[in-house]
């Protein structure tokens, strides 16, 4: 019997297959091969499948649906992957980790050890605006691998306006943010001379680097973009900014003094007599969402103008703890709009009593340098925060010493030794705070907090380790300098 022609054996699979997914026999369909199959209806369907099996995978190749496209190069980072040993941990701890803000602080604890993680594990996609700025390449490969026109510059080289356009959005954006740091009076000129060019997202994220080194110089840049950009998103930005220099935001003085009317001063002491500005009583539901919306509305100089005071002094007479509500609001206010002088006393205040302060406090992260971080980290530990709230405000910093000595370190010791995990909300909690202290740990801390833990009865190869002993495996790269002597 002469082979059958591939297409005869095409269309005999053609029935054959849909037979054998509803899980009937599909001999009797394969005329082609009836001479070899034999009689047998058991032994047929083997040597059916066999040869089927044989024949899809040598000789049928799937054409694309579309015109194959071929991708560059993944570039390399400025920071060398992770160890391969440490891979298998990297994975896991990415793998456990379904959301978006966990991962950026992953993310950011390797590139603070001066590592990046490797990109068969983890790729950014372009619109990881979170990812530290170390993955600008991959992100901007992504977005050509997406079908968007070339760029070959690298986030490294220097941003001039010959070389603008050769230059992808991510990696724009960090050679725009190195540049501004500096020359910020040149950035601010070259940012002025290509606005009009970019789209409104590009246009927001490059507006919003201008807070690095903000000065009076940027006050009439940011005064027209407020007023005159077509994207709302970028006017309110450029308005924050703005604001930040004393600047008005656009809020009418009417909404600052209905705002000023929710509070009173008064005095406070009895030999020492000291005034501070307290909350009015709110009587109604409606009272209480009407002063958050002006708090949303109003810019800090425009409020403290209307209280006649100055934007920076404001924090200090602020009755502190009597309305959270209303802390909350003036926080909000001060990350958004307050100069830099009004954010470093907001956070003084509340490091100074920071028990229960730490959700405030995290509304001045973005604003604060790394050392104002540490030292919110360091009076949130010893106000007894738990872990997870200290990574709120500190992020995955990977420098905190002493930590399983704390208070929040003896609770969580107290919580192992009680085998307080049989609820599903006491693992969860658990859970957090082992992964907090692995991100907020030193490596130093997190060798001590393995041996005690250990010590507590939990088992050195349980998962929720995973980023405590990442942590503890994990010294800094050739890339920094050493941080630790261990």
């Amino acid at each position: 019997m002469p082979d059958p022609a591939p297409e005869t054996i095409l269309d005999t699979l053609g029935a054959v297959l849909p037979r054998w997914t509803m899980g009937t026999a599909a001999a009797p369909q394969a005329q082609v091969w009836r001479a070899v199959l034999g009689d047998d209806p058991a032994e047929a369907e083997l040597r059916l499948l066999a040869m089927a099996g044989q024949f899809l995978a040598t000789c049928v190749v799937a054409q694309p649906p579309s015109p194959l496209q071929v991708l560059p190069d993944v570039p390399p980072l400025t920071l060398p992957v992770v160890p391969e040993r440490i891979r298998p941990l990297v994975r896991r701890t990415l793998a456990a980790t379904r959301e978006a803000r966990p991962r950026t602080e992953l993310l950011q604890f390797l590139a603070q050890r001066g590592w990046s993680v490797h990109p068969a594990d983890w790729m950014p996609t372009a619109s990881d605006e979170d990812a530290p700025d170390v993955y600008a390449p991959w992100r901007d490969w992504a977005d050509r691998s997406a079908g968007a026109s070339s760029g070959h510059a690298q986030a490294s080289d220097p941003l001039t306006a010959e070389n603008w356009d050769h230059f992808r959005p991510a990696a724009r954006k960090v050679a725009f943010t190195v540049l501004r740091q500096h020359d910020p009076d040149g950035a601010r000129a070259l940012l002025e001379a290509k606005l009009a060019a970019l789209g409104a997202d590009e246009r927001l994220r490059l507006v919003g680097v201008l807070a690095n080194r903000l000065s009076q110089a940027d006050a009439e840049l940011l005064g027209q973009l407020a007023t005159g950009d077509r994207a709302p998103k970028v006017k309110t930005m450029s308005a924050m900014l703005h604001a930040r220099l004393g600047h008005g935001s656009g809020a009418g003085s009417e909404d600052a003094e209905e705002l000023c009317a929710f509070f009173e001063f008064r005095t406070k002491g009895l030999l020492r007599r000291t005034r501070v500005l307290g909350a009015c009583p709110i009587k109604t539901p409606a009272q209480a969402a009407r002063r958050r919306q002006l708090f949303d509305m109003v810019d800090l100089a425009a409020f403290a103008a209307a209280l006649g005071l100055g934007a920076d002094d404001l924090p200090a007479l602020w009755q502190w703890g009597e309305s959270p509500d209303a802390d909350v609001g003036l926080v909000a206010m001060v990350a958004r709009s307050g100069s830099d002088g009004a954010v470093e006393a907001v956070a003084q205040v509340l490091a100074a009593a920071m028990s229960g302060m730490a959700p405030l406090a995290a509304e001045l992260r973005p604003r604060l340098g790394t050392a104002g971080q540490a030292a919110l980290a360091r009076a949130a530990l010893a106000a007894g925060e738990t872990f997870t709230g200290v990574l709120s405000l500190a992020g995955g910093s990977g420098m905190n010493d002493n930590v399983i000595v704390s208070p929040a370190g003896k609770a969580l010791l107290a919580a192992l030794s009680a085998n307080d995990t049989q609820t599903a909300r006491g693992t969860a909690v658990v859970t957090g705070e082992l992964v907090a202290l692995g991100l907020i740990a030193s490596r130093r801390a997190a060798v001590d907090a393995l041996e005690r833990i250990g010590r507590n009865g939990m088992a050195a190869a349980d998962p929720r380790l995973d980023m405590l002993r990442l942590n503890a495996a994990l010294d800094h790269s050739p890339a920094v300098a050493s941080k630790e002597d261990l």
